[in-house]
């Protein structure tokens, strides 16, 4: 796995990678009431907001991590959106990205690296 300064993970799954927050945002966050996901096939740049995360505490932007095309999201979180908070790190994925360039990845921190900043 990967981890984002703006504490999203990342995790290759064949030619996709799945993403999600943290389970430190998470619980920044407080208790998650919304979330808005993008359409399947919608291609995304770099730093793009694509997802809207709403808490009892705030609202937030998920910005793409890599270039690519978003080709599968997390249904389950458009109804029950507090799944965030019960499994940031498994069930709760926001959605699977086709990059064009997984080079990218090499952006990101290791979990060492992230739990320093974060520590």
């Amino acid at each position: 796995m990967k981890f984002t300064e703006e504490h999203e993970w990342l995790r290759i799954e064949d030619d996709l990678v799945v993403v999600g927050i943290t389970e430190h945002a998470s619980t920044q966050l407080g208790d998650v009431v919304f979330v808005e996901l993008p359409e399947e096939g919608t291609t995304v740049s770099k730093d793009d907001e694509i997802v809207v995360i709403e808490s009892v505490k705030a609202a937030s932007d998920i910005l793409a991590p890599l270039d690519g095309e978003i080709v599968e999201v997390n249904e389950m979180l458009t109804d029950e959106p507090s799944k965030v908070n019960d499994d940031p790190m498994g069930d709760a994925w926001f959605f699977k990205i086709k990059p064009s360039d997984l080079g990218q990845m090499d952006d990101y921190m290791d979990e060492a690296a992230y739990n320093k900043l974060i520590g």
